[in-house]
């Protein structure tokens, strides 16, 4: 849907400004040996891999999926396992697919940008493009080779070799870099493609539905934040002795010290029965003790 569009668009420019801030920053290669290739595969993997995380962990799907297993799978029939499982299979290719969104986008921005890609592998560039090779062992070689990302360790006489080698690595990334965007585009289009082709909808039936679900969404959200906040009012109004917001308040309960011990601390999610729940400790003091105690009258006149 167009939400779900203008939702990646938004995270993937977010993504590339991020990755032109962090190499500005925080990148700068080390010209070592051994160093380079450490280096240079971090900045490209290990943001990708926190982004792909972050994709999962901010999905709503991930948690309904991982917290729905047990109820969804708990009442399933034998001959339904396998559409079951053909569900889950499809939300978690869903919630894939918005997750990578992130990662790629930095992917395929640094390697456009060649700077990673150049200090990861710039010693091993084969000794031909050296220009006129110097007479040096193995190790000596992959030393000045590893320098050539750092323009001022490179010495006078190989800069011509160093701007060449430089170029090459460029033009290596950066076509890696448009080859990944090319094969994203292509497995999207055909993922949608092939999930059209098989929908069980009709064009108009399946915006409907869209509709549907989304509408339902928002309802669904709206009638929790109204239900849950006439829930804990009447908590709190038994705990304070007035709803808050409340015109001509004529008196106020004063909690005794036990009660404030009561509702203080850490709340953990509390099991009544079999089908309910006490959801904190003003939930809990609420559902078990009386609202006896000390009441002070409030003058209307101050």
């Amino acid at each position: 849907g167009k939400e779900v569009v203008i939702a990646n668009a938004i995270i993937a420019i977010l993504t590339i400004g991020g990755q032109q801030l962090f190499s500005f920053f925080t990148f700068s290669c080390p010209c070592h040996v051994g160093q380079n290739l450490i280096y240079g595969l971090a900045f490209l993997g290990v943001p990708a891999l926190v982004l792909l995380i972050v994709g999962y962990a901010l999905n709503n799907q991930t948690w309904r999926l991982v917290m729905g297993k047990r109820s969804h799978f708990g009442r399933v029939t034998s001959s339904h396992w396998l559409l079951k499982c053909k569900l889950v299979c499809f939300v978690l290719c869903s919630i894939t697919g918005r997750a990578l969104v992130a990662p790629v986008t930095w992917l395929a921005v640094t390697l456009i940008n060649g700077s990673y890609y150049i200090c990861a592998v710039s010693e091993y560039v084969p000794v031909s493009y050296y220009g006129a090779a110097p007479n040096v062992t193995a190790s000596e070689r992959s030393r000045i080779l590893a320098t050539f990302p750092c323009s001022h360790l490179v010495p006078p006489e190989l800069t011509r070799a160093r701007d060449e080698v430089i170029l090459l690595l460029r033009y290596q990334s950066q076509v890696a870099g448009w080859l990944l965007i090319a094969v994203v585009v292509i497995t999207v289009f055909l993922s949608y493609c092939l999930a059209s082709c098989f929908s069980p909808l009709s064009f108009l039936h399946f915006r409907y539905w869209s509709s549907y679900v989304h509408n339902e969404q928002e309802l669904f959200d709206e009638a929790t934040d109204q239900h849950s906040r006439l829930y804990a009012m009447q908590n709190v109004r038994k705990f304070f002795g007035f709803f808050p917001g409340s015109e001509n308040v004529k008196e106020i309960r004063i909690p005794s010290l036990k009660e404030w011990q009561a509702i203080s601390g850490l709340a953990f999610l509390k099991r009544v029965d079999e089908e309910h729940y006490d959801y904190s400790l003003l939930h809990d003091w609420a559902l078990k003790e009386r609202a006896s105690g000390k009441y002070l009258r409030i003058d209307e006149d101050p």
